[in-house]
């Protein structure tokens, strides 16, 4: 019943997806912001978010969280971006807020949603990063409306997820601050991105971690301090979050696993649609990363590398467009009876046209 996406693939879009595909319309048909990274002013920003318009608010808890996430555009790019607002005391010293901001900037990567420029005015201290339009993992992974998200896209996230980091590694910036679900996003084409606002602190002397304390590294508890083995703790929350499609508190998962009840872990909208060994391999893998000692925790390449083989359907639909599929199907076998109905005899070539069509999305087992 899992659905996969032919070479030849039809789609009709529903309308809870228009406002995604608007932004990802525009995105197309607008100019993709160059690789530098450039200083903004606060006009320019405040002209691209309709003066910060509570309706551009994209963060989780919207205006409610002392640093507040928008949408806006940029007209003399014709560029959608996402603009992270700080709180007015996060940053006090406007040179480590920049030096911090063009550190960042520098990454260039297609798993992160990179940034692109920064705004330091008076007191105000803003992030803008290239703009995500489909929402989050959250969204989409807990409160998802039409359908669970497929295996192969959860090993997609996994993966590349992993690659994000092993790349910020590799570039010196190991450390993230609050890796969740809330920090992947997917962008214009259905795929996960690692949001780079998580790569600075949400203020010089901040906490790394706003989550529950029941999801933060144990080591984190007692020093106060991220490293990169808490990352990769994180991280194996993460793929705790993928494999159930809920939040489970590390500790009790652990205890699932030594029990030899990992399979109590799974989704059961996942019955049937995986191998028991691809899915005894992804929840060693989070166990590996939620030890309690952090010397004994996967680096990111190993993460890749304990990943990479899993991927098996390298040809998975990406998510929006499975999902269009699916919940546009019943619609279509309506408006094709009616049709059918409706058309006269004279119509024969248009009535087998229509036949044909329903015949090949029913093939591919949408």
């Amino acid at each position: 019943m899992g659905a996969r996406c032919s070479k030849l693939s039809l789609c009709w879009w529903p309308s809870h997806l228009k406002s995604n595909l608007n932004y990802s319309s525009d995105l197309e048909n607008g100019e993709l912001l160059p690789g530098g990274f450039r200083e903004y002013s606060l006009e320019q920003l405040r002209a691209a978010t309709s003066g910060f318009n509570s309706d551009n608010i994209v963060s989780e808890h919207g205006e409610k969280a002392p640093n507040v996430v928008y949408r806006g555009k940029l007209q003399e790019d014709n560029c959608w971006i996402a603009v992270k607002r700080f709180n007015k005391s996060a940053w006090p010293d406007s040179r480590q807020f920049l030096e911090e901001a063009r550190a960042v900037g520098q990454l260039r990567n297609e798993r992160l949603a990179n940034l692109i420029g920064c705004c330091c005015e008076g007191e105000e201290r803003l992030l803008v990063a290239e703009f995500m339009p489909n929402e989050t993992l959250s969204k989409h992974l807990f409160h998802w409306e039409n359908q669970p998200m497929k295996w192969a896209m959860r090993l997609r996230v996994a993966l590349y997820l992993a690659q994000a980091l092993e790349y910020c590694s590799s570039k010196g910036r190991a450390l993230y601050h609050d890796f969740n679900a809330y920090r992947i996003l997917f962008d214009q084409d259905g795929n996960p991105r690692l949001s780079c606002f998580g790569l600075m602190k949400n203020s010089r002397d901040g906490k790394s971690y706003s989550t529950n304390l029941a999801f933060t590294p144990p080591e984190y508890l007692r020093t106060g301090r991220v490293t990169p083995e808490s990352v990769v703790y994180s991280f194996g929350t993460l793929l705790l979050d993928l494999l159930s499609g809920k939040h489970i508190p590390p500790s009790h998962a652990l205890d699932l696993i030594r029990g030899k009840n990992f399979l109590m872990l799974i989704d059961s909208c996942l019955e049937g649609h995986f191998s028991n060994d691809d899915g005894t391999e992804l929840v060693r893998l989070a166990s590996r990363c939620l030890q309690y000692e952090a010397r004994e925790r996967p680096n990111a390449k190993s993460l890749v590398t304990a990943l990479t083989p899993l991927l098996k359907d390298t040809q998975v639909c990406h998510l929006f467009l499975c999902q269009a599929m699916h919940s546009c199907m019943s619609h279509f076998v309506g408006i094709s009876i009616v049709l059918l109905f409706q058309l006269k005899f004279s119509s024969c070539k248009l009535k087998w046209c229509i036949c044909l069509i329903y015949y090949i999305i029913s093939a591919t087992g949408i």
